[in-house]
């Protein structure tokens, strides 16, 4: 018979599969080793199952453990919505507010938003997810995602800000060097900037623009902040979203005939709506990716 186990072991699992040794999980944890190690003992003899199998690369998920992780994990951003929610207090504009962007938008583009907005906002503690991994809104994972994707959910209340278009810079440094591509044949003589591994974006343009396809890299990353700042040291010629190119004035805008159009939105759950910390952060991500794209 399955014993009912505290969720603090649970927590303990999810650790140790992503570090993939007690030391790892100790350390995510802020634990001691031997305490994680009682964790995973503890849950094994609630659950009546394996969890682990050491081996050379350490410690070994068995099937029942993955079989686990889904549920861990909802476990486990739940828990997050519940102190974010504790967290507002009732009095004033307060608590925790947890904002999920691309890594792109949540490091170029969000922070002086929301600079401005916890200025006006002292008592606000924003958790900021820069990742180009989707999180979920309908499982709290998140409470206010910045998306370049219309969400599609009935429960999701969402605000169009308007469209965000990228192109190619370059440079100056590299211009004088190499000079200017004037069309899509010169820019495949120049040293390109691009993903590691085929993105939605470079579907996007290829499928748009084919005589895009085929095009090699001289300098790849499946970092976006990697490949941005490649273009801005000048290493090669790259995609930039438009109006940040422009806060630089040493980026050249090259063939503007080729471009691409990212619609985007600021979503968040339906029953968030009446949340006052929610709906500042919501308005002001709202007027401040406007004024961005403005």
């Amino acid at each position: 018979m399955i014993k009912e186990s505290n969720w603090d072991y649970y927590r303990t699992l999810l650790a140790v599969l992503r570090q993939g040794s007690l030391s790892g999980a100790a350390r995510d944890l802020g634990l001691t080793q031997p305490t994680i190690g009682r964790h995973v003992e503890a849950l094994e003899k609630a659950l009546g199952t394996e969890l682990f199998t050491r081996s050379q690369q350490g410690l070994l998920p068995t099937d029942a453990a993955l079989a686990l992780k889904p549920y861990a994990e909802m476990l486990e951003s739940t828990t997050a919505a519940l102190l974010r929610a504790a967290s507002g207090g009732n009095e004033g504009i307060g608590g925790t507010v947890r904002i999920s962007a691309s890594e792109v938008v949540g490091v170029e583009i969000l922070p002086p938003i929301l600079a401005k907005l916890q200025r006006a906002h002292p008592g606000l503690t924003i958790e900021l997810s820069a990742s180009d991994n989707l999180e979920d809104l309908l499982q709290r994972e998140a409470d206010i995602a910045v998306r370049m994707v219309e969400p599609s959910q009935d429960a999701l209340l969402a605000r169009h800000i308007g469209t965000i278009r990228l192109g190619f810079f370059a440079h100056r440094d590299y211009l004088e060097q190499y000079g200017e591509p004037r069309s899509v044949e010169e820019l495949r003589s120049h040293r390109l900037i691009g993903f590691d591994r085929q993105t939605a974006y470079t579907r996007l343009m290829t499928k748009r623009y084919p005589m895009l396809d085929g095009i090699s890299f001289a300098f790849r990353s499946d970092h976006s902040i990697a490949l941005l700042n490649a273009v801005r040291c000048g290493l090669g010629v790259g995609f930039f979203q438009n109006p940040l190119a422009k806060q630089d004035a040493d980026l050249i805008h090259l063939l503007p005939e080729i471009s691409i159009s990212l619609e985007t939105w600021v979503v968040m759950h339906e029953n968030l709506k009446s949340s006052p910390r929610c709906r500042v952060a919501f308005d002001a991500l709202v007027e401040g990716l406007k004024d961005y794209i403005a």
